[in-house]
């Protein structure tokens, strides 16, 4: 028998039926753990028997790495110290004929299977839930040392083991200047840990035939583009949720960014860099699942929260749960987000409004109300006896989809794949789910260990890599291994860090090149910049500091050299510290633009000077309506269209003026040739000039 039909002892569906018989005097009761000797290898299983008051035995097995848990035996017969039970429903109708040990701690003997007869072995233990809360004995003490070497405000963490939540617990504050305590209701934002949830809800709307994984996504979101034609064509859903669309992360579209829809924002990805071939290279990318939220809103008839709530939070009693740090503040047992500032004081900082990409991560919940989530994948889909998603399906979503490319950091953790919305690998032996979720002021880790029925939900309330750490501690503990000292090795990091960042601080001006100047008065870089992807960036001038304005953020800039700008420390929002902004100029020696490395992995962001807004106002526009006469006697008539204005000249097509940075207009259809407006005293127009390669020509107004 292979070690593929070994493992086939339970491929298929099961009646869910139980039969008991008066049993005799041997104690069975408890939990077993054990396996069957399949060729190759051992199938882990566990057995749980209990008696009623009546003298009645039943039991279930699971066999964890089958995804089978709990199924109800049938016949099960106890005479003496021989034991019988079955597995119905099952081809080949497995069984199992044991013998209980005469000190009642094993119960080994013959497993068979379509005439095939292999050997099992179970041994007498604690129920994994009882086991697991005997294992985390202690871990308060751990969770407490750790937050004071790591400078944490708090922390929260929860535990399900063996379908039960073994271990809910707070440490620290929520609340600093309160003194407030963190608590496992306390809501945190769960950043990433929020693509998981869209991907099963993508997947419930699969089984529904309302979207296969494979198919274009332009069958679903037709007016869907990216730069590369070829890619906007063949792109799928699954592409979406497994990071390799050929985008990088292009982040700072959507950071801190609230005004456009998320429809807007699709449509503006067309005007984003691709830097790799599609399903070339794992790279990371929120707006794709802002997009594969979109669409789940698209095929349920609504938006992403309705069906997040309706398909996921409501079913799994998540009412607490929620869309937005709006919403959350209201909540009077809501976290507070901080941030360790360079003299290693604590400070709170505001909460970060990330709703436009909320399928990303968005999603606010608790420790306690996380355990709902957790049970669910580790029961396949199930809440209860209610089925969200198929088994097969949630299976595929916990699946490796495509490799990171990352490298093995220790020999006993594999190398990282992705799923979708889950990051997968074997730790220690251990097969694991796991993801991590980051935003201002707020780290979480999601693991999973499906295997072994466990599952682990860590929070801080400030950037810290803690949560993980402390998640892999209680692992080990449950899952027997032998102890990492997971915090202590970090802690070491980060204080060498900290020390490294310093030195490396000091050394910042290395490339800045001394004693140069810009080449403008600083007021001639004063203006509104646009990108059609990033939108818009505006410079300010007060006194004599320029600020960019982007997204709602403030970044006050200092001179770096020539026309290159950085941003300058600041009391508010840092996003844009120590960025280079560099200014170019036009032929015309205007400043014309300005460009910087907003997303690393691609070209520069380069954001366009706009024209004096009111060469675009049609009230503005009106006084330059009239008849302007060349010293060679051609009548030239500017007329107003809409916002733009209109060159007739006899004999030749009607010539568009656009507008100029110089505050002329360019010829649309002659783009070597501007013309401007001149004025008297009292700002009434006297006439046109027309700026020419070869000259420049006046033709004084001669007729309104």
């Amino acid at each position: 028998m292979s070690r593929r039909s070994g493992r086939a002892v339970v491929a298929v569906v099961w009646l869910a039926l139980s039969a008991s018989v008066v049993v005799a005097e041997t104690d069975v009761d408890g939990h077993w753990k054990g396996k069957i000797d399949v060729p190759g290898g051992a199938l882990e299983i566990d057995v749980d028997l209990e008696r009623a008051a009546d003298g009645v035995l039943s039991g279930d097995i699971s066999i964890p790495v089958q995804g089978i848990r709990d199924m109800a035996l049938d016949g099960l017969s106890l005479e003496g110290s021989s034991i019988r039970f079955r597995m119905p429903g099952i081809p080949g109708s497995p069984s199992f004929d044991g013998t209980v040990a005469e000190a009642g701690d094993r119960i080994s003997g013959a497993f068979t299977q379509g005439g095939a007869e292999l050997t099992f072995d179970l041994a007498r233990g604690d129920r994994p839930a009882e086991a697991a809360r005997v294992d985390l004995e202690g871990l308060g003490d751990v969770a407490r040392k750790a937050i004071a070497d790591f400078n944490v405000p708090g922390l929260a963490i929860a535990v399900i083991a063996g379908g039960d939540v073994v271990y809910a617990e707070g440490f620290g504050r929520r609340d600093l200047e309160k003194g407030l305590p963190m608590t496992p209701d306390s809501l945190f934002a769960i950043g990433s840990t929020t693509k998981a949830m869209t991907a099963t809800v993508l997947g419930m709307l699969a089984d529904e035939g309302k979207l296969d994984w494979d198919q274009p996504l332009r069958t679903y979101l037709p007016g869907f583009r990216l730069s590369d034609a070829v890619v906007s064509e063949r792109i799928t859903p699954r592409d979406l949720v497994t990071h390799r669309s050929g985008m990088p992360r292009h982040d700072l579209l959507w950071y801190n960014n609230n005004g456009p829809s998320r429809a807007e924002i699709i449509g503006r990805l067309a005007h984003l860099e691709l830097t790799e071939d599609l399903r070339a290279k794992y790279q990371y990318n929120n707006l794709m699942f802002m997009t594969a939220g979109y669409l789940a809103g698209q095929l349920s008839g609504g938006t992403w929260e309705e069906a997040m709530r309706g398909r996921l939070f409501g079913p799994l009693g998540m009412d607490r749960s929620n869309f937005s740090v709006a919403d959350s503040q209201r909540d009077p047992d809501c976290a507070l987000p901080y941030r360790e500032n360079d003299e290693d004081a604590l400070e709170r900082i505001p909460f970060r409004a990330i709703d436009l990409v909320g399928p990303a991560g968005s999603v606010n919940s608790s420790v306690k109300e996380m355990t709902r989530w957790l049970l669910f994948n580790l029961r396949g889909g199930q809440v209860g006896e209610t089925r969200l998603i198929n088994a097969s399906s949630l299976a595929e979503i916990h699946s490796a989809q495509m490799t990171t490319g990352a490298t093995p950091e220790r020999p006993d953790i594999s190398a990282a794949t992705y799923g979708m919305g889950w990051v997968v690998d074997t730790y220690r032996g251990h097969r694991r789910l796991a993801h991590g979720g980051g935003i201002d002021g707020f780290i979480t880790s999601v693991m999973l260990f499906p295997d072994d029925d466990l599952g682990l939900v860590s929070f801080t309330n400030v950037g810290s890599g803690l949560p993980s750490l402390l998640s892999q501690h209680a692992a080990d503990r449950i899952l027997g291994l032998e102890q990492v000292d997971w915090i202590g090795e970090a802690l070491g990091r980060r204080q060498k860090g900290k020390a490294a960042a310093k030195e490396a601080a000091k050394k910042k001006e290395a490339t800045r090149v001394a004693d140069t100047r810009p080449s403008h008065p600083l007021e001639d870089y004063v203006g509104v910049y646009e990108h059609p992807g990033y939108g818009r960036l505006e410079v300010t001038r007060s006194e004599a500091v320029l600020t960019a304005h982007f997204n709602g953020i403030a970044a006050p800039l200092e001179h770096w050299h020539y026309d290159v700008w950085s941003g300058a420390e600041t009391e508010g929002d840092p996003t844009f510290e120590n960025l280079k902004f560099l200014f170019r100029g036009n032929v015309d020696g205007l400043v014309a633009s300005v460009e910087s490395t907003l997303e690393p992995t691609a070209s520069p962001i380069v954001f366009e000077k706009r024209p004096d807004p009111r060469l675009s106002d049609p009230d503005y526009l009106s006084r330059f309506v009239a008849t302007y006469q060349t010293a060679t006697g051609t009548r030239i008539r500017i007329e107003l269209s809409g916002d733009a204005l209109v060159a007739s000249i006899p004999g030749q097509p009607s010539r568009t003026l656009v507008p100029d940075l110089s505050g002329r207009f360019v010829l649309k259809e002659v783009r070597v040739v501007s013309v401007g407006f001149e004025a008297d005293a009292q700002g009434k127009v006297t006439k046109a000039v027309f700026y020419q390669p070869d000259g420049v020509f006046e033709a004084p107004l001669v007729e309104n």
